[in-house]
């Protein structure tokens, strides 16, 4: 299915505040609420919209220090990439992880709420799979983090 000038609106407007009502969520986009609902429901069906969740404050939370853990490792087989994959969904500090090309192999990204609770992540995760090497990297300032995708390259 392509979607359209208005479904690209719905989907910038609910990116943004995905509390919105159906009533002001049409309102945004030009439509009565029922449209905009059989839209809503259209682009969730169809994977558009994944889920709606809340952003929660990581400092209220104190789990406000970011750590980007960098792992090179000797293993390439399937199964051992799906044992790592397994090990790292165990670990709730574990917001975002990537298998990269390059240098390293793979990157997470962990929040945590102090230095103490990374030794014991690290120690966590070292002992439950084999890595050749784990590399740390501690956020000092947080420039820009946002969930909102561009919807500029999506073709209507």
């Amino acid at each position: 299915m392509t979607i359209d000038a208005i479904d690209r609106k719905i989907l910038a407007a609910l990116q943004s505040d995905a509390t919105l009502s159906l009533a002001e969520l049409g309102r945004q986009v030009g439509l009565s609420a029922t449209p905009c609902w059989r839209r809503v429901q259209r682009l969730e069906q169809e994977g558009y919209i994944r889920r709606r969740v809340a952003l929660l404050d990581r400092a209220k939370l104190n789990v406000d220090v970011t750590v980007f853990v960098a792992v090179r490792t000797s293993k390439h087989s399937a199964e051992w990439l799906e044992e790592f994959r397994r090990v790292v969904a165990d670990i709730p500090e574990v917001v975002d992880f990537y298998r990269l090309s390059g240098e390293i192999d793979y990157l997470l990204r962990v929040v945590i709420p102090d230095i103490k609770a990374y030794d014991a992540f690290y120690r966590k995760l070292i002992e439950r799979i084999e890595l050749q090497d784990v590399s740390s990297m501690f956020a000092m300032e947080e420039m820009k983090s946002t969930t909102e995708v561009p919807l500029s390259y999506v073709k209507v």
